[in-house]
């Protein structure tokens, strides 16, 4: 598995932090649902979920954000949207 050195981490996060208080992502989220399990979300309860996550090399940027509820979040962790898809045909037997 591929990691990302901690200065990319530590930039990337804030960038995240910066995308959080953006326009895009206020809009984004007014009406939304789960990118992974497509439930609908309330404002209050999205999480920003990173597709290629930060540790794995991936970036904050709009391309690689997606809304997700706190359930898929903490369930995906550092996987990559293959290998979440990977997850959930085995949880599903």
């Amino acid at each position: 598995m591929l990691e990302a050195d901690e200065s990319h981490v530590k930039k990337e996060k804030a960038a995240a932090r910066d995308l959080r208080k953006s326009s895009w992502w206020q809009n984004l989220i007014q009406n939304t649902s789960c990118y992974y399990c497509q439930k609908p979300l309330e404002k209050k309860n999205v999480t920003m979920d990173h597709v290629v996550p930060i540790s794995r090399g991936g970036k904050s940027t709009k391309g690689n954000i997606v809304p997700c509820c706190k359930i898929c979040n903490s369930k995906k962790k550092d996987m990559t949207i293959f290998e979440w898809d990977d997850y959930l045909v085995k949880i599903k037997g």
